[in-house]
């Protein structure tokens, strides 16, 4: 049976189209269909390969863009005036039920934000007067949980990743097929990440050329990620992600 990882990030397909939208600085009142159409299966066919599991709300979206395309392309008929009623009568734009949709989807989605903002505020908030607890403070790094790349960006990663091995492979090579489990290099990662004592570049993850290494490792570092003992960080759009331990990697990976 294949290995199948479910990570909680997927919000459906209306917050993938918000994530293409952000990320390639699209106007979301007038979305180039054939661009984001074209990125958006991108991003399946990548949840497939990795054999995640794709949810049959993004498949009716993928297929609902695709009818968007098609009539985005028929020729459009000139404006027809009604002497009758005096009106000009225009031909109604395919895109306007989605964006609507996302527009509507967008509202709720930062309402949701400021509300968690507002209960992390107020969980700060105390009635009980400060207790003098010097006697008792502990020094203590701060622990690393919330995540600044979501999984969107990681699949992103994941598509530069093998566009660069399969432009670096020979024209002729043989490579002997090794098998290797997700929790073989799980351990293997961590012991990387361990003995190296600080950040590592999400390409120095990558140093055998074969796909099926490829994406075990990639599925490696999902499981990592959801099971909280490593974070991954990205300082700007489009830059380099690094990955870091952030708890006792290797007990926790054992434990599993």
């Amino acid at each position: 049976m294949p290995y199948q990882v479910k990570i909680d990030a997927f919000e459906g397909p209306l917050d993938l189209l918000l994530h293409l939208i952000n990320r390639l600085e699209i106007d979301i009142y007038d979305i180039p269909v054939a661009e984001i159409t074209e990125q958006y299966l991108i991003y399946i066919k990548t949840m497939k390969e990795l054999q995640l599991d794709v949810a049959s709300e993004f498949l009716v979206m993928a297929a609902t863009l695709l009818v968007i395309k098609s009539k985005m392309l028929l020729p459009k008929h000139e404006e027809v005036f009604d002497e009758v009623d005096s009106e000009m009568t225009y031909e109604e734009d395919p895109r306007d039920e989605l964006v609507e949709r996302l527009i509507e989807y967008r509202k709720y989605k930062e309402a949701a934000h400021d509300l968690k903002t507002m209960e992390e505020e107020r969980g700060l908030m105390y009635t009980k007067p400060p207790s003098d607890l010097s006697d008792f403070a502990k020094e203590k790094q701060p622990e690393k949980t919330d995540l600044n790349v979501s999984l969107y960006d990681m699949l992103a990663a994941f598509q530069k990743l093998l566009r660069r091995k399969k432009l670096q492979r020979p024209l002729a090579t043989k490579i002997a097929r090794q098998e290797i489990s997700i929790e073989k290099r799980m351990a293997e990662i961590m012991g990387e990440l361990t003995q190296l004592k600080g950040r590592k570049n999400f390409n120095e993850l990558f140093p055998n050329p074969a796909k099926d290494h490829i994406v075990v490792t990639f599925l490696a570092v999902l499981e990592l990620i959801k099971r909280k003992v490593i974070d991954v960080e990205q300082k700007e759009n489009f830059g380099d992600i690094f990955v870091e331990v952030v708890a006792k990697g290797a007990e926790v990976v054992g434990n599993h």
